[in-house]
């Protein structure tokens, strides 16, 4: 018989003997390899996703967004100045609000419109070149007269179906189209993003220009024969003061990143939850091989008497765990490509390559190999076991280490104040065992606290994302009510008009108005568009990374801004206006996720002249923001009112959605994990402690009481580990949610966690030690009908 086959059959034989310890062990890892192969599969179909979408719909990699005249003369004469453009295009546009955009279902007579979307709503054709727009299954549809394909978001959000009237309401009349089907946007398609695109046919754009009531616009976009020389390409055009600019830029890169953030944070905060539960895997991986070699002493003695090396006796043990840990990463492999793959992943069906294997199996590896690892540290003990007391003694321990320990527990023991304490006997003996063998029961303290980490992280983060202090963080007010103009023929008059009648509205309070001005500024030899928001700030709640709120001659910057104009606080930075310049100093540094990160704010009163406006206002007591938005919107046509909370909640539904379900499922595991832990644990103590029990119930202990120890000890240890899990996630969950969120690239630099502190702080740990204890009680049970009299001759 080979030594591998010896191996083996030993194997199978001590799981069979130990089932109940196997099966808690192998559920943790099968967990731990379920959630690590899951982060891996996700991570990898929402980056392949992204890529497949990009790669049916070729969007540009660079691009310049523009409202009002241009000179189509300047655009061509750059692009045959640039021999790395590949091609180029203008690509026009017409944007409605969503109050002119209403629905109907003929079939059942449901209506509605578009006014709770805060997206930019732009109407276009089809493009020849590159920048398609595609339907579900990657073709490039082409809607005939009277036809419509709507963003694959709305069909969500606002349940829009096939065969669907789309009603526009331009200054002609109502112009009707049929919903012939959804469209995937590589260019606009995120929820970050702040415009989607409808595709209607060539003839029902001209009508709606002809008709009026959209604003007209356009898209310069460019592809290039090497994408790395985007930046080159964006500071040339820069430079060029005769080129559309009155608009946001746009790169590849930030048009990638902005698919992918939804399904890369789940997948990050998956990894983080799974590197939780493999520590706890890890841990008790240790906490059996400790165990069974305290319980096999005598045999391992006896198989060194025989001859056999210490190498070869580890072997045999390492053999168990090498088929636990094939078996839970084969089964949790299994689990998460199932569950990956009846649950859709990313904006477009990922394509299968290498490393739609190789990351999961790599996943996999790490897994094992961190499991393999550990058993072998752990089974060097083997090594230090002597013959005489292993088979005498039945010790791990020579006499002189058994010696030392004995003295050890026997100082705590006496100089333990816990026997001052009131209550029974059985109590404070349970508390002096307790803190004597507290080595032996800190894995139980240790696993708690991870999986308390574990459950509390993701909920954190999830109540941060869907909390209005965090919005605040995120240059959002956190005003009660927000209305925002900017599709309409007079902006100037309907902001004038929407900002007296909310004034006058008794419910609203602290009306404020803020403009969205265009502003240039020097940049890499030429002048770049800064977006400013002008306005009041004396009592703005929007919080800032360094600096305060601008005053008088003075400006803010997003931190994106910030970055790419290398400016801190205290820098003088000049910018222009229709040809007259003026110095104004940087008084702060904000966080921001509106505009794709690049905004700026200043004190001032424009009227006129404007883009576009917000007004934001503040409800009076017991007022519900959403009953006002119901009431005014349509008294305000030219207006989009929306909630604060529903505006912000839009922006981040990506995100909120994925990590919702992260939190949930990381919930359910931690507490599973914990409960088959603590049977684990106690499985194994019970049996190392029958013959410490059998002499209570010798001198007089009742079944009862002995129960009642185990049961104290392991609620003290529980509660323990619990409470000191939260408070780690208070203290260091911050800095590495803040960590992961700066990799983004999205200009999160720093983050407040808003724990939800009746679920975190008292639903959870309740949970988690009421789980902890029930599995103390269904262990703890069969002690009652035991014979006690045989603890003693074990």
């Amino acid at each position: 018989m080979t030594r591998e086959s010896t191996a083996l059959r030993f194997a199978v034989n001590d799981l069979r003997r130990h089932t109940v310890t196997g099966a808690a062990l192998g559920l943790v890892l099968v967990l731990s390899a379920f959630l690590m192969t899951t982060g891996a599969i996700v991570l990898e179909r929402a980056v392949g996703s992204v890529d497949r979408l990009l790669e049916q719909t070729a969007p540009p990699h660079f691009l310049q967004m523009h409202t009002g005249e241009y000179d189509t003369g300047a655009l061509a004469t750059f692009a045959a100045d640039h021999p790395e453009i590949e091609s180029w295009f203008i690509e026009d546009m017409l944007g409605f609000d969503g109050a002119a955009i209403g629905w109907h279902r003929p079939a059942t007579g449901e209506s509605g419109d578009l006014s709770s979307s805060l997206i930019d709503n732009l109407f276009v054709v089809q493009n020849d070149e590159f920048d398609h727009l595609v339907d579900p299954a990657g073709q490039i549809p082409h809607p005939g007269p009277g036809e419509v394909y709507i963003p694959i978001g709305y069909q969500d959000q606002h349940g829009l179906q096939v065969g669907d009237s789309l009603d526009i309401r331009t200054d002609s009349g109502t112009h009707e189209l049929q919903v012939r089907g959804v469209v995937r946007d590589g260019q606009m398609g995120s929820s970050l993003s702040g415009s989607i695109r409808f595709l209607i046919s060539p003839e029902d754009f001209s009508a709606l220009e002809r008709a009026g009531g959209g604003v007209p616009e356009i898209i310069v976009e460019y592809r290039l024969t090497d994408p790395t020389q985007v930046s080159a390409l964006q500071d040339a055009y820069r430079a060029e003061d005769t080129l559309p600019d009155n608009g946001p830029t746009i790169t590849y890169q930030l048009i990638r990143l902005l698919h992918a953030f939804g399904e890369g944070l789940m997948a990050v905060v998956l990894a983080l939850v799974s590197l939780l539960l493999i520590a706890i895997a890890l841990l008790n991986a240790r906490f059996v091989i400790r165990g069974t070699l305290e319980d096999e002493v005598r045999e391992i003695g006896a198989m060194k008497a025989i001859g056999l090396p210490s190498r070869t006796i580890a072997g045999l043990y390492l053999a168990k765990f090498r088929l636990l840990s094939l078996g839970a990463c084969a089964v949790g492999g299994g689990l998460a490509v199932a569950a990956t793959s009846w649950a859709p992943i990313g904006a477009a069906e990922a394509p299968w390559t290498v490393m739609s294997v190789l990351l999961p199996a790599g996943a996999l590896a790490v897994v094992y190999l961190l499991v393999l690892t550990t058993c072998r540290l752990a089974l060097r003990r083997i090594r230090r076991i002597e013959v005489v007391s292993a088979l005498v003694h039945a010790s791990l321990l020579d006499q002189r280490q058994t010696a030392r320990r004995a003295r050890r527990q026997a100082r705590r023991a006496r100089r333990t104040t816990l026997t001052s304490l009131r209550g029974s006997i059985s109590t404070r003996l349970a508390m002096i065992d307790l803190r004597a063998e507290a080595r032996h029961w800190v894995l139980l303290p240790v696993v708690f606290g991870l999986a308390a980490v574990a459950m509390a992280l993701p909920t954190n983060v999830l109540s941060t994302f869907e909390s209005p202090r965090f919005y605040a963080s995120l240059g959002v007010s956190s005003s009660d009510l927000r209305a925002d103009i900017h599709y309409s023929d007079d902006v100037d008059r309907v902001h004038a008009q929407v900002l007296a009648d909310m004034r006058t509205d008794d419910r609203l309070t602290d009306v404020r108005s803020y403009a969205r001005v265009l502003y240039e500024t020097p940049a890499d030899g030429g002048w770049e568009t800064l977006r400013v928001d002008v306005g009041d700030y004396s009592g703005s709640t929007v919080e800032y990374l360094n600096g305060t709120a601008p005053a008088t001659g003075e400006i803010a910057l997003s931190a994106l801004n910030a970055d790419e104009l290398q400016t801190a606080v205290g820098d003088e930075l000049v910018i222009r206006r229709e040809g007259a310049a003026s110095t104004v100093v940087v008084s702060g540094i904000y966080q921001d996720i509106t505009s794709e990160g690049y905004t700026a704010a200043m004190t001032g009163d424009v009227t006129t002249g404007a883009t576009g406006y917000v007004i934001e206002a503040d409800t009076a007591d017991g007022v519900d923001p959403a009953t006002v938005t119901i009431d005014r919107i349509d008294a305000e046509p030219g207006a989009t009112l929306l909630p604060t909370q529903e505006y912000a909640d839009q922006t981040l539904a990506a995100a909120t959605g994925a990590i919702r379900g992260v939190a949930v499922g990381a919930f359910v595991l931690s507490l599973g994990v914990a409960a088959g832990m603590t049977c684990l644990f106690l499985a194994i103590r019970l049996t190392r402690d029958r013959r410490a029990m059998g002499i209570l119930s010798a001198v007089g202990f009742s079944t009862r009481e002995i129960v009642g120890q185990v049961r104290l000890k392991t609620l003290l240890a529980v509660t323990t580990g619990t409470a000191l899990g939260l408070a780690v996630a208070a203290a260091v969950g911050e800095q590495v949610i803040a960590v992961l969120l700066s990799l983004t690239g999205l200009g999160l630099a720093q983050v407040t966690l808003v724990p939800n502190p009746w679920l975190v702080y008292l639903i959870y740990p309740l949970t988690l030690i009421a789980a902890g204890y029930l599995g103390t009680v269904l262990l703890s049970a069969r002690l009652r009908g035991a014979d006690t009299s045989s603890w003693l001759r074990a």
